[in-house]
């Protein structure tokens, strides 16, 4: 008997400057689809709609609206960056769809037509801020590339390292797409900060990354490099002398000894290759397909306003963890985790919170009266008090 079929748009930037994370984002959608099109749990299946803007922003928007107009899509996955995120919003409420929108993002937005899969900043920056001030440095050097994902991130990591009694070295930025970094490097060189923040994308990020690890190696220096959003398919472009050694914070990482985990890995290895890896923006997208299609099935109808009701407080043992939709914001319960990349394209988690914690998009919640690692007037860290950043429950 055949499946009565839901028209699916899929949102990826296959070509362009982050071509490389659209492609792998496309195929984790890809795979849900057909893992639920093939499944007796589903009595449905997904008509999978592709669409490429090539990473113009502008061409997002007009992806949406074809799907819209000609597919008569309800649900759309996709966009891996805030700019791109922005575009559709509009027309996604205006014709009242729904988003599932799966990458890690700056927060300070909470919309009714967009389900937020990946991480808040409350899951990803506020923890690696927190580890740098307690074990690394207060003053950091800023890169990143020149939009809201910068721009946001970096205005909470100067909060919380002001009140903490640090600095912001500097803050240097980058056209999306801009591989000119040499200047960067050499300011970097000069200035010899303890740590640099790292929020550039796509090409940038893996250019930027080679031509600082090798600069640096040359001088004999170490600097810590951390990011929000560094993942293991990234790591195998940058190379793995250039790529060991990054913190970075995230909700997922492909060595996470979770059942569900190596069995999603598993598959995925099987379909893509056993050389190939899983970011986090692949899982979260695979997630986001599998959330819909359970929400369907729960609503008995893709109506939008009814897989919303039946999103919310669902829970769901994905590849990361037990994730579930606070219907206050929209957002997921995540773990948030710290880990480092290592020379296979892995990372080791070396830190990871006890439990999924609640999505605080505005950091609403966030006390920085309590940010107790303070530089004493020799430059080095007072332990007075408390010496961690509190999130209030």
């Amino acid at each position: 008997m055949t499946k009565p079929s839901i028209p699916l748009g899929l949102v990826f930037s296959r070509s362009g400057p982050y071509a490389m994370m659209g492609r792998e984002m496309e195929k984790s959608a890809l795979m849900a689809v057909d893992e639920v099109n093939q499944s007796d749990a589903f009595d449905f299946a997904f008509t999978a709609h592709l669409r490429d803007p090539g990473g113009i922003v502008p061409a997002y928007h007009a992806a949406c609206d074809n799907l819209i107009r000609e597919e008569r899509v309800e649900h759309i996955v996709g966009c891996y960056t805030s700019a791109s995120r922005k575009q559709v919003i509009p027309i996604v409420e205006r014709t009242e769809r729904l988003l599932w929108h799966p990458a890690r993002y700056e927060g300070f937005e909470s919309s009714d037509n967009v389900i937020y899969v990946g991480a808040a900043p409350n899951h990803t920056v506020v923890p690696l801020v927190r580890h740098m001030l307690e074990h690394i440095a207060s003053d950091v050097f800023c890169v990143g590339s020149n939009y809201v994902w910068t721009w946001e991130t970096n205005r909470v990591l100067r909060e919380i390292v002001t009140s903490a009694g640090g600095h912001i070295v500097a803050e240097r930025l980058l056209e999306l797409g801009e591989t000119a970094v040499d200047h960067i490097v050499k300011e970097i060189l000069e200035r010899k900060p303890p740590a640099v923040f790292n929020t550039l994308v796509g090409e940038s990020s893996y250019v930027f990354i080679r031509a600082l690890h090798g600069s640096l190696t040359r001088a004999g220096i170490s600097i810590p490099m951390l990011s929000c959003s560094l993942c293991e398919p990234e790591l195998k472009l940058i190379g793995p002398a250039a790529s060991v050694g990054c913190i970075t914070s995230s909700a997922y990482f492909e060595s996470i000894e979770e059942k569900e985990n190596r069995a999603f890995v598993a598959r995925w290895k099987s379909r893509y290759g056993t050389d190939s890896h899983v970011s986090v923006d692949s899982q979260s997208t695979y997630v986001c397909v599998m959330l819909l299609a359970r929400a369907i099935r729960r609503a008995g109808s893709a109506n939008v306003a009814a897989v919303r009701r039946a999103t919310a407080n669902h829970r769901y043992d994905s590849p990361q963890g037990p994730i579930w939709v606070d219907p206050d914001n929209n957002h997921c319960f995540l773990t948030p985790r710290l880990a480092r990349s290592a020379p296979d394209c892995q990372f080791r988690v070396f830190w990871e919170a006890d439990a999924p914690e609640r999505p605080d998009p505005y950091l609403s919640n966030l006390d920085l009266t309590s940010v107790g690692t303070k530089l004493d007037k020799r430059g080095e860290f007072s332990r007075k008090g408390p010496n961690h950043l509190r999130v209030v429950k």
